[in-house]
């Protein structure tokens, strides 16, 4: 059996050689995006527009590992509002359309950041060949 081949990929997010992690790996087809929130210069900005700057991180990380949003085949969003879950919903909507990854919305105590209000996690696949 051959062995799998693996990409780290970094955002250059301070916390990723703080706590040793990348923002994404890619083992052969399979690539798992780390949970995700909306950089510094979003401290005032509602979820909507944290959930939209995340996702455009992940957005980058999946194209350096060689995926679209139409490889994604799971989310799992993290809000500290459940009160927020709607704007959320759009944001996540605005960029999955039909794609329809599974996805999971939890609510949580708190973030790293205090203002921050939503971190994302993604799972993707690509295709065969």
């Amino acid at each position: 059996m051959s062995k799998s081949t693996r990409q780290n990929i970094s955002s250059g997010g301070a916390y990723e050689a703080v706590f040793g992690y990348s923002r994404a790996v890619r083992v052969d087809r399979h690539i798992h995006v780390s949970g995700t929130c909306a950089p510094a210069g979003h401290e005032k900005s509602d979820a909507k527009t944290q959930t939209l700057a995340a996702l455009d991180i992940i957005g980058r990380a999946l194209k350096e590992a060689g995926a679209d949003w139409s490889d994604v085949v799971r989310t799992v969003v993290y809000v500290k509002d459940m009160n927020e879950a709607e704007n959320v919903a759009e944001a996540h909507v605005s960029i999955f359309g039909d794609i329809r990854p599974a996805s999971t919305l939890v609510q949580v105590d708190s973030f790293m950041r205090v203002w921050q209000k939503v971190e994302i996690e993604a799972y993707a696949i690509l295709p065969a060949g």
